[in-house]
């Protein structure tokens, strides 16, 4: 009698963990472009992403390596960097987050499944929308909830 509980058991931890890992990934940090947020050697855990909202840092495929960053930008607006800092539609954009000044001065206008991430390091920041342009939304799979090594820390 306890041999069938058992394999009953086992068999919903296989189904309950397989569903998880659907829904739930870890990568880790391998760059310094979203530091201080991020740092090289942290291990990072994601959700499955639905919407992106701006300040939301999410994980995205460019080429064969996953990028980490923030979303600044949303579907439909236009970015524009001018002076070090960055405008959405036209108003200054507060970024608690950011690490420096924000360069090269350009200017970008996001279709409606487009949104603009950059890296919260911007000197060390490569593979962002300045460099590679805004990132289609339906690319973005996972949004970065915690940090879980070194330190725990919730993002």
């Amino acid at each position: 009698m306890r041999l069938p509980r058992l394999g009953a058991v086992l068999g919903a931890a296989i189904v309950v963990g397989g569903l998880a890992r659907q829904r739930i990934a870890r990568f880790e940090v391998a760059e310094a472009s979203m530091a201080p947020t991020l740092e090289p050697g942290d291990w990072i855990v994601a959700t499955r992403m639905r919407r992106p909202h701006r300040g939301d840092v999410v994980v995205y495929p460019l080429g064969d390596i996953d990028l980490v960053k923030r979303v600044i930008g949303l579907p439909g607006q236009v970015i524009s960097i001018a002076g070090g800092q960055v405008h959405i539609d036209g108003e200054t954009l507060a970024e608690p987050w950011a690490d420096g000044p924000t360069f090269p001065d350009g200017e970008w206008s996001l279709a409606g499944d487009e949104v603009f991430c950059l890296g919260d390091g911007r000197g060390r920041s490569s593979g962002d929308s300045r460099h590679v342009g805004p990132v289609v939304v339906g690319l973005i799979r996972w949004r970065v909830r915690a940090v879980y090594w070194p330190r725990l820390r919730l993002l």
